[in-house]
């Protein structure tokens, strides 16, 4: 990580002192601990799920924390100092735990069984699946607060939580892919952004249909449980 700031060009680099870049390094670790507590819990509900109910509702998990490019610029979009107390207070997706499960109802009968532990705090919701994005993104984030122990006590820290089925996540990675990694023409651009659009009005309906025979063969938890209040926490 002090290497990664050195090798800034000057214009981007923060002006930090050797404790400053100390400071910020254990900051880093300190989310890395969350993302890691984080995903201990879901693998634990995940294996209850498999011995309660002979389903595992998480089909795999991906963790990452965000590079200092990515910190900085997030600051500069949002007109912050580039600054510790501003990472601190400001930025809520240090650190990110992507949750993939293999039906709609998996998604939040994990999310509300992880958001119902004493021990963590929710921050913040969006449900981009009751109310996709415009151009058809659907995804449940969750932003939870979660303790890291370490010499000098408990310190809880947010970690970005991103729960999305199969399908969802295809999709998603197919319209990143579009939006920052090709350099089509504009007219390309907009035709693909279209029919990603009606896939994901596709992939929804074929989603209802798969869950409704999934929900005949298994006794696993469904969703309609936790309709009105997904999880705990204020949507935003």
């Amino acid at each position: 990580m002090k290497q990664r700031l050195s090798d800034l060009d000057e214009k981007d680099r923060p002006k930090l002192d050797i404790d400053e870049i100390t400071e910020f390094v254990n900051l880093m670790q300190t989310y890395e601990g969350a993302m890691y507590e984080i995903s201990t819990k879901l693998d634990v509900l995940d294996t209850e799920f498999q011995v309660r109910f002979s389903h595992n509702p998480i089909h795999h998990m991906e963790r990452r924390l965000k590079s200092v490019d990515s910190l900085i610029g997030k600051l500069h979009r949002k007109n912050l100092p580039v600054t510790i107390p501003s990472v601190r207070d400001h930025i809520f997706d240090v650190a990110g735990v992507r949750v993939i499960c293999n039906y709609r109802d998996d998604v939040y009968s994990v999310s509300r069984y992880l958001s119902d532990q004493s021990d963590i705090q929710v921050l913040r919701v969006k449900d981009y699946i009751r109310n996709p994005k415009m151009n058809g993104y659907r995804s449940l984030h969750v932003i939870y607060a979660v303790p890291v122990f370490l010499t000098s006590g408990p310190h809880y820290t947010p970690v970005e939580v991103q729960f999305r089925t199969i399908a969802m996540d295809y999709w998603a990675s197919l319209e990143h892919q579009l939006r920052y990694k090709s350099d089509l023409p504009d007219a390309r651009l907009a035709e693909h952004s279209q029919t990603l659009l009606d896939c994901a009005r596709s992939l929804q309906n074929i989603e209802v249909q798969m869950q409704s025979i999934h929900r005949d063969i298994s006794g696993s938890p469904q969703e309609q449980e936790a309709d009105d209040e997904a999880i705990s926490g204020n949507a935003d």
